[in-house]
């Protein structure tokens, strides 16, 4: 059996960025996380690295902001994979000059695990975060960086907004699951330099559908609120940011359906469940089952299954 690639994940402490590391650990992959020195004593995030050691995780001090430190740790692998959040998707970049540097690296994952960003109709912040991770893809092709650009929420009890008509498909895949998927990339060739689509058949979903679904397990109706594209857009232009890249985001996707609007061509991309056939992902349907009880009880709180975030 050839030897598993040694992969090391930068943002790992992150939301989606637990996932990764603890997939990597689990599926026997050498695996590094890039820790700063104040990560180790923060309180909440200490608790996430004490069990990435547990993990067998090692953990290299260093910064996305000291290049010297990202050279070193990149050194020591084969793969990067990036989960860095939105605020640092520009500075990317200085992954892209340390892995220039280093010279050892064959394949890296950018941080985007979402939206296909060049084959997007997005507005207002959305557009121009989208935009930051299509200059993070130019400059790693540009560069002749071997890559792989990963693709990638508990519901309502009264009442539920619904974007547009409605019926626009997106996708909604469970953390873990992306995680896996990811990590399964890493040594495969017919990931390299593709696209990796997340399009789980049995998690494609119009909200309408999602409603439907969730209302008939439950047995109760929901009020639904339709927002409409013209008062979308007025919303975004009136809001500050957070709300104005949330509510950006649920247009490109939930209006403009971005997710699902384009055919996956072998010229660009590879869908993951086709290649891994074999991985169990979690379905919607499934997700949903342990929420009914807490609905039954009165105990659920509004969720982010039927919102968006990326």
């Amino acid at each position: 059996m050839a030897q598993k690639s040694r992969i090391l994940i930068i943002g790992g402490t992150g939301y989606i960025g637990k996932f990764i590391v603890e997939a990597s650990a689990k599926a026997g992959h050498p695996t590094f996380a890039l820790v700063r020195e104040s990560t180790v004593s923060d309180p909440v995030k200490g608790k996430l690295v004490e069990k990435f050691k547990g993990l067998g995780v090692t953990l290299l001090h260093g910064d996305l902001y000291d290049h010297g430190s990202l050279v070193k740790a990149i050194k020591q692998v084969d793969v990067v994979i990036s989960t860095v959040g939105r605020l640092q998707f520009g500075d990317q970049v200085k992954i892209i000059a340390a892995i220039k540097e280093a010279g050892n690296v064959k394949r890296f994952f950018p941080s985007e695990f979402g939206n296909d960003v060049d084959r997007v109709h997005a507005i207002g912040p959305a557009k121009k975060a989208f935009a930051t991770k299509a200059h993070i893809r130019r400059t790693i092709e540009a560069e002749g960086i071997p890559y792989t650009y990963p693709g990638a929420r508990a519901p309502p009890r009264d009442k539920v907004i619904i974007y547009g008509d409605g019926n626009a498909k997106a996708i909604f895949n469970k953390e873990e699951d992306i995680g896996s998927y990811t990590i399964r990339a890493v040594d495969d060739p017919r990931t390299l330099n593709k696209i990796l689509y997340l399009r789980t058949p049995k998690n494609i979903y119009s909200l309408n559908e999602l409603v439907a679904l969730w209302e008939k397990k439950i047995g109760k109706t929901l009020e639904k609120i339709y927002v409409s594209e013209e008062n979308i857009l007025k919303d975004i232009e009136e809001s500050e940011f957070p709300v104005n890249a949330i509510l950006s985001i649920n247009h490109s996707v939930f209006i403009k359906g971005d997710e699902t609007n384009f055919e996956i061509e072998a010229s660009f991309g590879v869908e993951a469940s086709e290649l891994y056939p074999d991985v169990n992902y979690t379905t919607v349907d499934e997700y949903l089952d342990p929420f009914v009880g807490d609905f039954m009880e009165g105990a659920l709180h509004v969720p982010a299954l039927f919102g968006y975030s990326n």
